[in-house]
């Protein structure tokens, strides 16, 4: 639901600068070469603004003249509507369908567990980051099917998984070639993309937590 409460001459994303939502957001912006006004905003010190235009105010936030949007997925696939080119999403309903299931697995698995390695200590965060680095493994062939995830062209799964890997080595989860060579040859070609690289906000930028090689 859209809450018509703000009116802005240019397209605005409140976003966070390391979080991992703002930043697909950001990825599908930069992808789209979207004309756009980014507020950085910190979730611990949210301007008054930012909570009035819907309370409790989210990051990723997206204000497109009178409409307000929040919630990461709903953003971007609004975002590959209104600017269809390049498409980030196939064009048929079953491979959209697809996709929109994947993206939900890859939120509620994956995501899910990195965000339990970052949040808990012990042998809970040391659990969810096993787990996770288990299930990375044992998918790594399918990133060698083809450039990007399954697909010949970049895609929304890609905006998905991008800032996800970005952040591995911030729990601890490093990934290699002898065990994941075909994981690691993503990562490197999704990290080198351009759209990925435009999308890296300062704080992101200065994690410097991979070497491309």
């Amino acid at each position: 639901m859209s809450a018509i409460t703000n009116k802005r001459a240019v397209m605005t994303l409140f976003s966070g600068p390391t979080d991992i939502f703002s930043h697909q957001v950001r990825i599908v912006l930069a992808h789209k070469g979207i004309n756009i006004k980014i507020e950085p905003v910190e979730k611990r010190n949210s301007t008054k603004d930012c909570i009035l235009l819907h309370p409790p105010f989210s990051i990723p936030t997206l204000i497109d003249r009178e409409l307000t949007l929040y919630q990461p997925q709903i953003i971007m696939e609004y975002l590959d509507e209104r600017f269809p080119h390049p498409p980030l999403l196939p064009v048929y309903p079953i491979e959209r369908a697809e996709s929109r299931l994947i993206m939900h697995r890859i939120q509620h698995d994956w995501y899910v567990l990195m965000h339990t390695a970052q949040n808990n200590m012990g042998s809970q965060a040391e659990s969810a980051r096993k787990k996770l680095q288990e299930e990375l493994q044992s998918v790594n062939t399918v990133f060698a099917r083809s450039p990007f995830f399954m697909s010949e062209e970049f895609s929304l799964i890609d905006c998905y998984l991008a800032p996800l890997f970005w952040r591995l080595p911030q729990i601890g989860i490093h990934i290699s070639k002898p065990n994941s060579k075909d994981l690691k040859d993503y990562m490197n070609r999704v990290f080198t993309h351009s759209s990925f690289l435009s999308s890296l906000s300062e704080e992101e930028n200065a994690m410097q937590i991979h070497t491309i090689k």
